[in-house]
């Protein structure tokens, strides 16, 4: 018995490995494979991480032209913008968040894009406020959805803080405007500035300043009403300030008049 089925037991043996030889390499070849999605994504990490930018973004579109319906696709859009990012070339970085965006709204990591594409706008803020701030609002905005559509997100601090630094210069950039026309007598158009920083970017360390301001242009354009409103609502509410003790002798002045 054991010499009639021990051939057969030789041949179902070398079979099984034979099978599991092939199997294996089948399963191996599109790892080793450079024109796989896989091989090209690969080849595109070690390009970025020989800081070969370009070549890599160059290698991360040719991982979404050519193979457009694999999920390394949809990881090398966004390594693109992570590159653009690195680089500094925030215009570009900000570009390519939004598209991600646009494109895969209920990503996993939907939270993170929209945590960058706000910091795409606000590192393109000068350091400066005479300067173009335009950024600041989009910044704001994509800051604001981090905090609210993403709440337990690692990223809400951070978003909440350079949220309000954002807001911050633009109620500086008011308050620089504000003392343009205020310098130059130009009450009317100063004291617009100064109750539209009140009105837009209260609490942000300017209020007692665009008050005293905001009055006494008030009363120089002959709105005793708003200049008298203002220049009390400094000695209320700002006792500590140096503005206070200015409130109240302009106070004193104009009503004399």
């Amino acid at each position: 018995m054991t010499k009639t089925y021990w051939p057969l037991k030789i041949l179902i043996v070398f079979m099984a490995l034979q099978s599991a030889f092939w199997m294996a390499g089948c399963s191996s070849a599109p790892i080793g494979d450079p024109n796989s999605a896989e091989g090209m994504f690969k080849a595109a990490e070690e390009l970025e991480k020989d800081d070969r930018y370009e070549e890599a973004i160059t290698k991360f579109n040719e991982v979404k032209n050519k193979h457009p319906y694999s999920k390394f696709a949809t990881d090398a859009e966004l390594r693109i913008a992570d590159i653009h990012y690195k680089k500094e070339t925030f215009i570009e970085a900000q570009t390519a968040y939004q598209l991600f965006k646009d494109f895969h709204p209920k990503h996993p990591r939907s939270d993170y894009v929209t945590y960058r594409l706000a910091m795409s706008y606000y590192s393109q803020l000068p350091g400066t406020v005479d300067r173009d701030l335009s950024p600041a609002y989009k910044a704001i905005q994509f800051f604001n959805e981090v905090s609210h559509s993403y709440s337990t997100s690692q990223y809400v601090k951070e978003s909440e803080e350079k949220r309000d630094e954002a807001t911050k210069m633009l109620a500086k950039k008011e308050l620089y405007i504000g003392d343009f026309y205020y310098k130059r007598d130009q009450y009317l158009a100063a004291q617009k500035r100064y109750e539209n920083l009140l009105s837009k970017y209260p609490d942000k360390g300017f209020d007692d300043e665009a008050l005293y301001k905001a009055g006494v242009s008030a009363y120089e354009v002959g709105d005793g009403d708003a200049g008298k409103r203002h220049l009390s609502e400094v000695i209320e509410k700002h006792k500590d300030s140096s503005y206070a003790s200015s409130a109240q002798r302009a106070l004193e002045r104009y009503g004399r008049r």
